[in-house]
């Protein structure tokens, strides 16, 4: 049985998107390969060349924190 996802925890919405939280991914167990923000697992099934542009967008965002 799917638990409802609850906004805040689960997902957030930014202008007209729906932005889901890290949180949301370790539940779900994998990495669906869209590219998704807050993707906990190096976005491992996403398909070159934006995996190598979001790893480094990703670094880049640390470094300037």
């Amino acid at each position: 049985m799917n638990k409802p996802l609850i906004e805040g925890v689960d997902f957030y919405y930014e202008n007209s998107f729906i932005v889901f939280t890290k949180k949301y991914h370790l539940d779900k167990g994998y990495c669906c390969g869209n590219g998704c923000r807050h993707c906990p697992y190096e976005f491992e099934s996403v398909p070159e060349p934006l995996k190598t542009n979001l790893l480094t967008k990703q670094i880049i965002d640390k470094v300037e924190k």
